[in-house]
C-alpha cells in the first residue's frame, strides 16, 4: 500500500504535477487515472497514440504513464514525442508484454522506467518520481523463470502471427511441446 505521507512529501517539491496516462484498456485506465489523481497529479487521459499525440500538442506533460501496445500503435511512438517535446518529462512504461528488447527501446525512446502489469501504484509513482541517475530497487516478487520463458514464447508466438509452426521453428522448439504449452495457463 502506497503511504501518502512519502508521497506527498516527494510531490510537494514538484511544481509541475501534470500527467498523461496512456491505456486502451478502459477500466484499467479509469482506476490508473483516478488513483494518480487522489496521490496529487492533475491527469489526462487518452485511449490511443492519436489521442496521446493531440494532448501532447497541446500541452506535454512532466509525466506519463504509457502502455506499451496499443490498437494504432506502440506506446513507445508517444514516449519519443513527449521526450522531443519536453526533455525534462519522466515516462514510464506499462506492458503485460514484457521482453529484454522491448525494455530497451522504451529507455532508448526516453521512459524511465519499464513496469509489467499489473503494476502497483507505489511502483508507478516511485518510477515517475525517480531521477534517470536512480537504480531501481529489485522487485519483491519478480517474475519466476518459467514465467518469463512463458512469457517469451507467447510474444514469439504473437510476433509469428499465432502461427504454430513458425513459432516453434523461430523457437528450436518441437511443435508439439509447443502446443502443449501454449495450452497451458501462465505460471506464477
Amino acid at each position: 500500500m502506497v503511504e501518502s505521507g512519502q508521497i506527498d512529501a516527494r510531490l510537494a517539491e514538484v511544481k509541475d504535477r501534470s500527467l498523461l496516462v496512456l491505456d486502451d484498456d478502459g477500466p484499467f485506465r479509469t482506476r490508473l487515472s483516478r488513483a494518480l489523481a487522489a496521490v496529487g497529479f492533475d491527469v489526462s487521459a487518452a485511449s490511443s497514440v492519436a489521442e496521446a499525440r493531440a494532448l501532447l500538442k497541446q500541452a506535454p506533460p512532466a509525466f506519463a504513464v504509457v502502455d506499451l501496445r496499443l490498437e494504432d500503435g506502440s506506446g513507445l511512438e508517444v514516449v519519443e514525442a513527449l521526450h522531443e517535446a519536453r526533455e525534462d518529462s519522466h515516462a514510464v512504461i506499462l506492458t503485460g508484454y514484457g521482453a529484454i528488447a522491448t525494455a530497451v527501446a522504451a529507455v532508448k525512446a526516453g521512459a524511465v522506467d519499464y513496469l509489467p502489469k499489473p503494476a502497483d501504484l507505489e511502483d508507478v509513482v516511485n518510477a515517475l518520481l525517480s531521477s534517470r541517475e536512480d537504480k531501481p530497487e529489485p522487485p519483491e516478487n519478480p517474475m519466476s523463470a518459467d514465467r518469463v520463458r512463458w512469457e517469451h514464447i507467447q510474444r514469439v508466438y504473437e510476433l509469428c502471427n499465432h502461427n504454430v509452426s513458425e513459432t516453434a521453428r523461430r523457437l528450436n522448439m518441437h511443435r508439439r511441446t509447443l502446443q502443449r504449452i501454449l495450452a497451458k495457463r501462465a505460471p506464477r
